[in-house]
């Protein structure tokens, strides 16, 4: 990502953010401005709340004025190829689920079947074209993306999320660069941000989604006529958002006890909010992060309700683990492709060449983040009865 000039909480200001986006972009029409609302209401909670280290702040302002410079770009190339907004996009399957459930093994091994779509690393971290490249070959975007993951790697976060420059990735770091989503939950401790978050309308940020969706098939014709698979564990509080920009979309929850993985997830969020910040109450994280993804399940259980259950397909992760093919075999069916020998075979290739990886152990205790095992309990009964214990 560019070097921003963002070097003090000060300047944390709409008005700098904008204007050092448009000086790096070189460009001024940000299209539909309904993202400075988010974008206010986070750096409102930075300001309060965050207690940035002046390494938070350099990093925060890069990753905010990022997402601005893409957001100029894109523009810019629908205003060039209009054209772009006929592509028809069908989003055929959408994995969700808690952090740590399987959930981007699955992703990636459907990804791999043939007439499937998915995001690619690369895309995430710089969706938008730049000056001067040429339709189909983005080796630019591809060549700065390769330069970020090394930091990433350098900083020990293979760990927490393998990754390689075209494996599906999430668009929930898209998503991000709207200013909306969980990544700045995860990174800052920003609980009124994420609050008010909670009864934001997400439907253009959706809609934004969809033509980044475009985009990259009209960039690359070979993705034309096949079916988009999409994978976050964000979109569990905004499903009736997501339904009703992609009504195509069938809804794969992988499913694993939050006892198991809750507490993990606090601890890794807990880590890198230490990368941000020199201030940081452990138990506030730990227990703001718990209560927010106990709200977000009863958001999903509640949606199910409403949208119908028929929408949605469960697949727990023992069963994920012991026999991922026969898992995938009624997701394609459902997505309208046939389990031929031909699909199987690069899902079992894919299988072979990505064994599950050994994570290095998160050392965490409960206690450290104020819970209890009780307390996990009563927060997620409904959940665990309906979808673990059962």
């Amino acid at each position: 990502m560019s070097d921003t000039a963002i070097s003090s909480i000060d300047q944390m200001t709409e008005e700098a953010l904008l204007g050092e986006a448009k000086r790096q972009a070189g460009l001024g029409d940000f299209g539909d401005l309904w993202f400075l609302e988010p974008m206010g209401k986070l750096l409102e909670s930075i300001h309060k709340e965050a207690k940035l280290s002046p390494a938070g702040v350099a990093g925060q302002g890069a990753r905010i004025v990022h997402g601005l410079v893409s957001r100029l770009r894109l523009q810019d190339a629908l205003k060039r190829n209009p054209e772009i907004h006929d592509e028809k996009v069908t989003v055929a399957g959408t994995i969700v689920g808690l952090p740590r459930t399987g959930s981007t093994m699955f992703h990636r091994m459907l990804s791999n079947a043939p007439g499937i779509n998915s995001i690619k690393w690369f895309e995430t971290q710089f969706y938008a074209p730049f000056a001067g490249e040429e339709r189909g070959d983005p080796v630019e975007r591809r060549r700065l993306a390769t330069e970020v993951m090394d930091g990433y790697v350098k900083a020990g976060m293979m760990s927490i999320h393998p990754f390689a420059i075209d494996a599906p990735d999430e668009e929930i770091i898209i998503m991000d660069q709207f200013f909306v989503g969980t990544m700045p939950e995860s990174a800052m401790y920003v609980p009124s941000y994420s609050n008010w978050l909670s009864s934001f309308d997400h439907t253009k940020a959706y809609q934004d989604l969809k033509t980044i969706l475009k985009f990259f098939q009209w960039q690359d014709k070979g993705r034309q006529g096949k079916r988009w698979i999409l994978k976050t564990p964000g979109h569990l509080p905004t499903l009736d958002t997501l339904f009703k920009v992609f009504p195509e979309t069938t809804v794969i929850t992988t499913h694993r006890d939050p006892i198991q993985t809750v507490p993990s997830y606090c601890s890794m969020v807990n880590s890198l909010v230490h990368m941000n910040s020199n201030d940081v109450d452990d138990v506030g994280v730990g227990r703001f992060t718990e209560k927010r993804w106990a709200g977000f399940l009863e958001r999903y259980e509640a949606a199910r309700e409403r949208i119908g259950r028929h929408r949605f397909i469960d697949i727990k992760y023992e069963d994920l683990l012991k026999a991922p093919l026969e898992q995938a075999r009624p997701v394609l069916a459902k997505l309208g492709i046939e389990m031929t020998e031909e699909v199987e075979n690069a899902m079992k290739e894919w299988l072979s060449e990505n064994a599950r990886e050994n994570r290095a152990a998160h050392h965490y205790t409960l206690e450290q983040f104020g819970l209890s095992t009780g307390e996990l309990e009563r927060d997620f009964e409904s959940y665990r009865e309906r979808f673990i214990l059962s």
